[in-house]
């Protein structure tokens, strides 16, 4: 009897196949990524500064910096990062910091220099450049990061022990502020890229950050009334 009511009481099959995911989709995410940037920062170590060759191609404000301060900046982005990547620890600021950084590299090295339809543009989807750019694998990094911006380290991370000790408040749900904050920072990273894309998507996440604004400030007026 008390056997068939747990079994009754057990929660569905993929709610608990999700909570593994917790643990396990995270962890994949950051070590394969924690290897790849920190194989770029070690390049970077003990290779030449090839960013003077780039002359003018770097998008604002960093191209307002020398050559060699974007290089070490980017290299012990690279290093730092992958390790703390690999650890879990700040994984959502590490997340952003280096999808900036892959935007940027997208945009200075990636990414066509000229194209005039987007089947031309899908032709720089590839690892090699015929002449149409090579953003096949920054894209797909890119693609990786989001998650870990969103939905952190996982269970299996620094981030997730530290969480426990300090005893954070329950989650909430995702409100209007949080999908705004997401939209605009993603849509000025992606606008570097994809102009229109980008900025309609940072404009709806403006609008609901200032939707949500107003509609708090007219609640504290009702409330003072």
């Amino acid at each position: 009897m008390s056997t068939s009511l747990s079994r009754r009481a057990a929660p569905p099959f993929f709610s608990r196949v999700d909570g593994v995911g917790q643990w396990l989709s995270p962890l994949g995410l950051r070590v394969l990524l924690a290897w790849e940037f920190f194989e770029a920062g070690l390049e970077k170590l003990h290779g030449a500064n090839w960013f003077a060759d780039l002359g003018d191609k770097f998008p604002l404000p960093f191209s307002l910096f020398s050559a060699n301060v974007n290089w070490t900046a980017a290299m012990w982005l690279e290093l730092a990062g992958g390790v703390a990547l690999l650890l879990g620890l700040g994984t959502r600021y590490v997340a952003a910091a280096l999808f900036v950084l892959t935007v940027v590299a997208t945009y200075a090295v990636h990414w066509p220099s000229d194209w005039s339809s987007v089947g031309e543009l899908l032709q720089g989807y590839a690892i090699t450049n015929d002449g149409f750019g090579n953003y096949k694998l920054p894209l797909i990094y890119l693609v990786m990061l989001v998650p870990l911006m969103l939905n952190g380290g996982g269970r299996l991370s620094v981030d997730r022990l530290i969480a426990w000790w300090s005893s954070p408040a329950s989650p909430t749900n995702a409100d209007a502020t949080a999908w705004g904050a997401v939209l605009l920072g993603i849509g000025a990273a992606v606008s570097l890229l994809l102009p229109v894309a980008g900025g309609a998507l940072a404009l709806v996440g403006a609008a609901l950050l200032a939707w949500n604004r107003a509609r708090g400030d007219s609640g504290r007026e009702l409330v003072n009334a």
